[in-house]
């Protein structure tokens, strides 16, 4: 191509080595395979999977058990998580018998600080005793 010919009003690229046509034909054929490919693969896979459900062996009797053996998962973590910090909540805020028989008892862990606030921690004597 000569200078004057971009100066001119020319496309400003060789253009009787490229032709439009022929690139559009190409990415449709393009197009066309890899839409046949894609088909191909999804009708493979379908024949495959026919062919794995007929060669599945039976599922043992232990599938068909109401529960399976232990150790079980959760089944629901977090509500199973809750009802157990309930339960702690409830013994740490109350009263009870710890051993009856012994005369242990459990208090409610906020009046066990203000006790233990007032009657400070017991102090062993410089011969061992606890006072």
């Amino acid at each position: 191509m000569k200078k004057d010919d971009v100066t001119r009003g020319g496309a400003g690229y060789e253009s009787r080595d490229m032709s439009l046509r022929v690139v559009g034909a190409f990415l449709l054929g393009l197009l066309a395979a890899t839409g046949i490919v894609l088909f191909l693969t999804w009708l493979l896979f379908t024949v495959f999977a026919a062919q794995q459900a007929g060669r599945d062996a039976p599922l043992p009797s232990l599938a068909a058990a109401p529960h399976p053996p232990e150790p079980r998962l959760q089944v629901d973590p977090g509500k199973e998580f809750k009802e157990i910090r309930a339960q702690e909540d409830a013994i740490l805020n109350s009263y009870g018998w710890v051993d009856r028989n012994a005369g242990v008892v459990r208090i409610p862990i906020d009046r066990a600080i203000r006790l233990l606030a007032e009657r400070g921690l017991p102090v062993r004597d410089q011969k061992g005793a606890t006072r």
